[in-house]
């Protein structure tokens, strides 16, 4: 099986080139070649994102495995998990706010601080630190995945007022690239972890020094941006009504499709390495398949949208995708609970399954990125952002909380029986099945780029 694992790894690699190729090839017409200022503002935006997103990648793999090495139950490490989505969840809207009112560029060098404090406290085995570790955690990643992006949308629109069809090159570059990072940063965790001193805490110090180059960069590189400050309370309800009160509702509809699908993506995060375990695999390549997929579907939708083709079908592809990918997991696990002497092929079956979900999720990033860049009002940017993010920690907790017959948690767990990853993969055909609906309401209007609801 670890051969069929290495030949798939080897045919990833041309067809990422070669989607790649093709995409560049078709964004040669819609990208601004002579518009140097557009690529100066991409250059800025990716040498201070790229580092903090490196750093994030770095920490992944053995965050599980150090909790697990201080000689933590699994209650407890499941408590440690709980913690980071929940300190995300109440953290977020706070985070927003800040970030609006008083500055992206000045939240996203506290990220860099913040993360790397984070990112220290892995080295103490007292449960109390680690807390609080995981409780600066949700807040830095609810910081980096809203607050870069809000900085860069305004400057691209608000500054510099380029065509808004341009922030889908940078979203699907800034995809296409977080792939490539997480291939290397994988591969750098992993030898740390295995020769550095340090042993599984070595990624996490690794982590430390590229987050405070982000932070540096940012203070020299980026300008600030942010809406005059009025009372906090009642900007966050003002964000917060303004996702209820838009007249066509695109708002909450949009927040609605997007926390249903990054509820099942991080339900995938936990099932992959389990459903995987009859295989044995290399747990570093199936990564590096996941990551070569996701650049695919970058790719891909890089090469659609220069085809004219609206990011609202983009994210509705993708959803399609998903959804095809999840029938396939959820029937691949009730033929092993039917026919556990073909464990392994019906395994392999679901390999293939969570590839093409990889592929869905590179199309999904851009799209919602650029659909998020259109319709949230700018001086919600990244209060909305996060308040998105609120119903899908809600969803991910319960779902962590739901899967009690579970072995281990994070990306090392494994279940008792197929049975209990097929009931979560069907709970994810629910969920997804209710976002295809919901992207189905949604249209872009041309005219004005702006995201409405067909039924409006």
């Amino acid at each position: 099986m670890t051969m069929l694992i290495l030949i798939a790894l080897g045919i990833l690699f041309p067809i990422t080139y070669i989607t790649h190729m093709l995409a560049s090839k078709a964004e040669a017409v819609l990208e601004p070649n002579k518009s140097e200022s557009f690529h100066k503002l991409q250059q800025q935006f990716f040498i201070v994102y790229f580092p903090a997103a490196f750093s994030d990648w770095l920490q992944g793999p053995y965050t599980y495995q150090v909790y697990s090495n201080y000689g933590y139950t699994e209650p407890q490490i499941a408590l440690l998990y709980v913690t980071g989505f929940f300190s995300s969840m109440v953290c977020g809207t706070g985070v927003g706010i800040l970030a609006d009112k008083f500055g992206r560029k000045r939240l996203c060098i506290t990220y860099s601080f913040l993360y790397a404090i984070s990112c220290i406290t892995k080295a103490s085995p007292l449960y109390s630190i680690l807390i609080v570790g995981r409780i600066l955690g949700g807040i830095c990643t609810s910081i980096l995945f809203s607050t870069f992006e809000a900085w860069y949308v305004h400057q691209h629109s608000q500054k510099f007022h380029f065509p808004p069809q341009w922030i889908n090159i940078t979203l699907a570059k800034a995809t296409f690239y977080n792939g490539v990072l997480a291939i290397c940063a994988g591969v750098v965790s992993n030898i740390a972890a295995e020769w550095a001193e340090w042993g599984p805490v070595s990624p996490f110090m690794i982590a430390v020094p590229f987050l405070l180059v982000s932070a540096f960069l940012t203070m020299f590189l980026w300008e600030e941006n942010h809406i005059e400050p009025t009372c906090t309370v009642n900007y966050s309800c003002a964000a917060l009504k303004a996702i209820f009160r838009t007249q066509n509702k695109s708002l909450l509809c949009l927040g609605l499709v997007q926390s249903l699908f990054e509820s099942v993506m991080y339900t995938f995060v936990f099932l992959w390495t389990p459903v995987l375990e009859p295989l044995r695999p290399p747990l570093g390549i199936i990564f590096s398949c996941f990551m070569l997929c996701i650049m695919i579907g970058s790719s891909i939708y890089s090469f659609l949208i220069a085809r004219k083709y609206t990011a609202v079908h983009l994210l509705h592809m993708s959803f399609i995708i998903a959804l095809v990918a999840l029938v396939l997991l959820a029937g691949a696990m009730k033929m092993v609970t039917l026919y556990p002497q073909d464990t392994g092929e019906y395994t392999l079956v679901a390999f293939i399954a969570f590839l093409v979900y990889e592929i869905a999720v590179g199309i999904y990033f851009p799209a919602v990125g650029y659909l998020r860049s259109q319709i949230i009002p700018e001086q919600y940017r990244a209060s909305i952002s996060n308040w998105y993010r609120v119903p899908m920690n809600i969803l991910t907790c319960l779902c962590l909380l739901w899967l009690k017959n579970i072995a281990h948690i994070g990306k090392e767990f494994a279940f008792d029986t197929a049975v209990s990853s097929f009931k979560a993969f069907s709970m994810c055909i629910i969920l997804l099945s209710v976002a295809v609906k919901l992207c189905r309401l949604l249209k872009l209007d041309n005219e004005n780029a702006k995201l409405i609801m067909e039924f409006i």
